[in-house]
C-alpha cells in the first residue's frame, strides 16, 4: 500500500511556496503534531482526570473546560518551540501572545486559533475540534503586533481544522484545493487519505440550532420553512443535521454536502462565532472546496477586523444552497423595511 503521509505532502508542496524557505511547513508540522497530543488526551478523557469544567469564564464568558485548558496550552507550546511565528492569537486569551526568542526573532507568520471548538461536547463524547489560521506578518521584525492579526480572511496564507472523531483528521488548504489526511495510531501519522477534497454544488443537508428559531431573522425563518417543504422538482424536504459542535457539522456538510446556518439573534445581534480564527479559516477551505460563505450578505472572506475576539453570522456550505438563503435574507428584509 502506498501511504502518503503529512510530512511527505507538505514537503511536495513546499514549490508552490517558494519564498517560505520551509517555514510554512515546519509551522504546519508543528500544528500536527500539538494535534496528536491533544487527540490523545480527548481519546482518554473519560479516564483521566480532564473532563469537567475549571471554574473559570474565558473572554468569550464561556465556562471553561480542563481539556480547553490542555489544548491552548499544547498548541502555544508548539508553536513557541517552533520558531516559525512571532504571535498567536488564541480563542481562551484576551490579548495576543507576542513571541520573542531568540528561534522567533526572523519568524514570518501568525497563528490565530480555536484550540477546542465544541468544548461543551466534551463530556458527553461527542466530536470536537480545533480551527487554525496562517497569516504572513505585516509588521517588519520583532514580537507580532495587533496589526498582524488585522488582516481580512483573503490574506491567510493557510487554513484548518482538525477533528477529534471516530478518526482524528486534519483538514486544511493553502489556497490551491483542500486535502485530508487521517491519523493512523499503528504508525503516529497524518496519512492523505481525503485528497482534493470537493464539496456538492447543492445538497440536501442543512445544519442549524432550530432552538433558537424564534429569535431568528426573518429570511432565516424562511428559508428554513423552504427546507422542510415538500417538492419533488428540488428534492425538499431536506434533512436537518445538527450535531452542535462546529467543526464536526462542517466536516460532514463538506464531505456529503450542505449548508451550515449560525445567524444573528435578538440574544447575539453581531453573530456568535469569531471571524477570525473561526469563520475565516473555515470559509477558505469551503471555498477551496467548491463551497461558499458568508454572513447573509457579503463575502466572509472579505470582512474588515476590527477586533480580535470580533463575531459574525455565518452562512456556510454548498454554493448553490448558500446563494439561495441569501435571496432570502435579501427578499425578507427588505420587506421588513418596507414595513
Amino acid at each position: 500500500m502506498n501511504v502518503k503521509t503529512l510530512g511527505q505532502f507538505i514537503i511536495e508542496k513546499q514549490a508552490d511556496f517558494p519564498y517560505a524557505k520551509g517555514e510554512l511547513s515546519r509551522l504546519l508540522r508543528d500544528l500536527g503534531i500539538a494535534s496528536k497530543i491533544v487527540n490523545r488526551e480527548v481519546n482518554k478523557a473519560g479516564l483521566a482526570e480532564i473532563l469537567g469544567e475549571t471554574g473559570d469564564i474565558n473572554v468569550q464568558g464561556e465556562k471553561v473546560k480542563k481539556l480547553d485548558v490542555f489544548a491552548n496550552d499544547q498548541f502555544i507550546a508548539a508553536l513557541k518551540a517552533g520558531g516559525e511565528v512571532c504571535a498567536i492569537a488564541s480563542e481562551e486569551n484576551e490579548d495576543i501572545i507576542p513571541v520573542d526568542s531568540e528561534i522567533s526573532k526572523n519568524a514570518k507568520y501568525v497563528v490565530a486559533i480555536d484550540p477546542l471548538d465544541g468544548s461543551s461536547n466534551i463530556d458527553v463524547n461527542v466530536s470536537v475540534g480545533t480551527i487554525f489560521s496562517i497569516y504572513r506578518r505585516v509588521t517588519l521584525s520583532g514580537p507580532g503586533t495587533m496589526e498582524d492579526f488585522m488582516q481580512r480572511g483573503t490574506e491567510q496564507i493557510a487554513a484548518g481544522y482538525v477533528i477529534y472523531g471516530s478518526s482524528c483528521m486534519m483538514v486544511y488548504t493553502t489556497g490551491k484545493g483542500v486535502n485530508g489526511f487521517t491519523l493512523d495510531p499503528s504508525i503516529g501519522e497524518f496519512c492523505l487519505s481525503h485528497p482534493n477534497m470537493t464539496t456538492k454544488k447543492s445538497a440536501n443537508t442543512y445544519s442549524v440550532n432550530e432552538g433558537n428559531y424564534l429569535h431568528f431573522p426573518d429570511g432565516v425563518k424562511k428559508y428554513i420553512k423552504y427546507c422542510q417543504e415538500e417538492d419533488k422538482a428540488t428534492g425538499r424536504p431536506y434533512s436537518s443535521r445538527y450535531i452542535g459542535s462546529g467543526v464536526a457539522d462542517i466536516h460532514r456538510n463538506l464531505i456529503t454536502g450542505g449548508i451550515y446556518i449560525y445567524p444573528v439573534t435578538t440574544k447575539s445581534p453581531n453573530g456568535k462565532l469569531r471571524l477570525l480564527y473561526e469563520c475565516n479559516p473555515l470559509a477558505l477551505i469551503v471555498e477551496q472546496a467548491g463551497g461558499k460563505a458568508t454572513d447573509g450578505k457579503v463575502r466572509i472572506l472579505e470582512k474588515d477586523i476590527k477586533e480580535l475576539h470580533q463575531r459574525t453570522p455565518l452562512f456556510l456550505g454548498s454554493h448553490d444552497m448558500v446563494e439561495k438563503v441569501m435571496e432570502f435574507m435579501a427578499k425578507y428584509a427588505e420587506e421588513s423595511i418596507q414595513k
